[in-house]
């Protein structure tokens, strides 16, 4: 038997890897985007707004972009040499305290034959993953399983102690993820058949109970204008009940609206993840074995092997950092960070942005015709950003600062939800303090406020009286981050158009849709 060379081995399998790049959105970085099992597209954290659920935290990544209902026949399992990983600091040092690790398995029935069909006598394998209808009593045509582990980590995500979270129903430490939603004649009720797989689960050290869990397929819950933002934002950004030549809110301008993506949602008690303090802090990964060869002799169970140290190779806190903030040459570095490093690596990226410059470069003569007034200079002026800083990396003194410098979504656990029907879409910056950039929910428009942002917005008052005066969004409440006057068009609604709110998703958990089916006849 002949060695294999392993430098020239995973120099090969790198190579294929390249080679398989995925047509996806939220690409942020060019070595992920060849992985789109371990890309991680959006990350939610607030307290839960279900009826009666308020003294609970909701955390949802979501993995695998831009998911075609109809991408069959293997659709959209997870990847299961990887882990997929979310993060609690608790203390504001930019550290994880408290890790839930997700550990993937894939399986065929019948003993790893998948559904097999009597063929001339010969049992033979079919070219499917599935053969029937599928249903929540029977799901017996389906020939590929998925099934999921949970470890709670206490301390270092690698070293820390894990223990496993169980079912509550039957102290089991395996779950299931049920199959992507292919089409209506397999699945006569999809909801019925996913909700069966929501889990009460037991959470080692944490006394209270009542925590939840699901892992499957939602309705992409990410609303841009993906298209037109990236082709040097085709359209002029600013809302059109503002300036009729700006861009009109309309759905038909979203589009993911549809696709599909991967969720993986936990609900836990507050007292279970802040250790007492106001404000905790999270952010998402996935990380995957350092070393891969690729097997001559693929099967199923086999098609490469895997090992050495787990490596992070997908890193996602609050939206939109990588895409739009972070340059090109360092956005695999912020891949592969830890959140305590970001003050070192990345802090000129937030206090100098880019973005602004080119926004005003593409639409400074535009906006200058559409009688606004006469501008010299669309982007803010006050350097350094100390109100991208505060939205960033920082978090808000007035509101959820944890002491720290990092890029990691943040919240205050001690304000109240906003009920659903009642959320305004633009959170803080509206008044809304239950909303981003305190934590994000999932109908919170977070493309507008991260434009509105870049451009100054938090350089004027915001819709919150925070000088006791009895009225809103008066001269006293400031942030004091920045002036009016550095920020000449920080009042202007910018917009990509695709909008978002609490009416596109359920109010009650896991809150994303049910995914689209992949044959709607």
């Amino acid at each position: 038997m002949s060695k294999i060379n392993p430098i020239l081995s995973l120099s090969i399998a790198a190579v294929i890897s390249s080679s398989s790049a995925f047509s996806a959105s939220h690409r942020e970085a060019p070595f992920v985007s060849t992985m789109p099992k371990v890309d991680s597209t959006d990350f939610y954290m607030f307290r839960s707004y279900e009826s009666g659920r308020d003294a609970f935290i909701t955390l949802i990544a979501n993995y695998q972009p831009l998911q075609d209902p109809f991408g069959g026949p293997n659709y959209f399992s997870m990847d299961s040499n990887a882990v997929y990983q979310i993060h609690i600091d608790n203390t504001g040092d930019a550290i994880e305290d408290i890790t839930f690790s997700f550990d993937f398995s894939n399986a065929l029935a019948n003993s790893g034959m998948g559904i097999t069909l009597p063929i001339d006598g010969v049992d033979v394998a079919v070219p499917l993953k599935h053969v029937g209808p599928l249903s929540a009593a029977d799901d017996s045509s389906l020939g590929f399983n998925e099934s999921y582990s949970v470890d709670i980590i206490s301390g270092d995500r690698r070293t820390g102690t894990a223990e496993a979270i169980s079912n509550s129903a039957d102290a089991s430490t395996s779950f299931t993820k049920p199959y992507d939603n292919t089409g209506d004649k397999t699945f006569a009720d999809y909801a019925a058949y996913a909700d069966q797989y929501i889990y009460n689960v037991d959470i080692p050290g944490c006394t209270e109970t009542g925590a939840r869990m699901f892992v499957g397929q939602r309705k992409e819950s990410f609303a841009v204008n993906l298209g037109e933002v990236f082709d040097l934002v085709n359209f002029v950004p600013i809302d059109n009940d503002f300036v009729a030549a700006g861009i009109s809110q309309d759905a038909a301008n979203n589009d993911l609206a549809g696709k599909n993506i991967t969720s993986i949602a936990l609900e836990v008690p507050i007292s279970c993840i802040n250790n007492g303090n106001d404000t905790v802090a999270a952010w998402t990964t996935a990380s995957i074995p350092q070393a891969r060869i690729l097997n001559p002799n693929a099967s199923f169970d086999k098609p490469s092997i895997s090992g050495g140290a787990l490596v992070q190779v997908s890193r996602l806190g609050n939206p939109l950092v990588n895409e739009v903030v972070i340059g090109v040459k360092d956005k695999d570095l912020f891949s592969v960070s830890e959140p305590k490093n970001d003050g070192t690596n990345f802090l000129t990226y937030v206090t100098n942005p880019t973005l602004p410059s080119l926004l005003n470069i593409l639409f400074l003569d535009a906006v200058n015709t559409l009688g606004l007034g006469t501008f010299t200079n669309l982007a803010p002026t006050n350097f350094p950003r100390n109100d991208l800083v505060a939205t960033f990396l920082t978090g808000f003194s007035v509101l959820n600062a944890d002491g720290s410098t990092a890029e990691m979504m943040r919240l205050n656990t001690t304000i109240a939800p906003t009920a659903a029907g009642s959320q305004n879409s633009l959170g803080v910056v509206a008044g809304d303090l239950a909303g981003f950039p305190n934590g994000r929910r999932p109908g919170d428009d977070v493309t507008d406020v991260a434009l509105r942002a870049v451009m100054g917005v938090l350089c004027h008052p915001i819709a919150v009286d925070l000088d006791a005066s009895g009225t809103a969004g008066d001269a006293g409440d400031n942030l004091g981050l920045c002036a009016p006057a550095d920020a000449s068009t920080g009042t202007v609604p910018y917009t990509d158009g695709a909008p978002s709110s609490d009416a596109d998703f359920n109010t009650v958990f896991p809150y994303l849709k049910t995914p689209l089916a992949g044959s709607p006849n």
